[in-house]
């Protein structure tokens, strides 16, 4: 096991709570954990204990990796949250909680979801566009899973209500390995053992 650095960057995954119908999102959940661990990454998120939040979390703490989970209390108690995994910050309201999750964040990764995903991801994309922050988002269509959302961003674009600039600001990922890359965190060598 390699030496983590004193202070390792965190990326935000936007991702659903639940599973889904296909297996294959939470296989895709726990091997994008995986990448950030073995990258050196840490993980923010909802702090979901099941479906893909669950296995995203996972992923990156059977890779090595630090988990900081950030939930509202209602529903830290609906949701049986004491299954979360890593570090968890309760606070009171979702737009806390959407808050603390960015600024923990350096840049963020948005995995299958609902309308919860769909929402942070509309609004890091809005903040990013109104200069409020400026840190990378990248979607991992695996699959195909975000080309409707996709398409419908081009569609705004060709109606004049979104630039093309910043459209872009969306960058487009089929792997874990290059959303990763996207987001400006290649591949670390790691130091031989002595």
């Amino acid at each position: 096991m390699h030496k983590r650095p004193d202070k390792s960057e965190r990326v935000a995954v936007f991702c659903g709570a639940r599973p889904g119908v296909q297996a294959e999102y939470l296989d895709l959940a726990r091997r994008f954990g995986h990448s950030l661990a073995r990258r050196g990454l840490d993980l923010v998120y909802g702090a979901g204990g099941v479906g893909v939040m669950g296995a995203v979390a996972d992923g990156v703490l059977g890779g090595g990796g630090t988990v900081t989970g950030v939930i509202p209390r209602s529903l830290h108690e609906r949701e049986r949250a004491d299954k979360a995994r890593g570090e968890i910050f309760v606070v009171r309201s979702m737009h806390e909680r959407k808050a603390l999750m960015y600024r923990l964040s350096s840049a963020f990764a948005v995995l299958p979801g609902g309308i919860g995903t769909l929402d942070e991801l509309m609004e890091v994309l809005t903040w990013n566009q109104l200069s409020l922050m400026e840190k990378p988002i990248v979607v991992v269509n695996h699959g195909g899973f975000f080309t409707p959302m996709l398409r419908m961003l081009d569609h705004l674009v060709a109606e004049g209500f979104l630039s093309a600039d910043e459209r872009q600001l969306i960058q487009v990922a089929e792997t874990s390995g290059q959303a990763l890359d996207l987001l400006g965190f290649p591949v670390r060598a790691l130091p031989v053992p002595a």
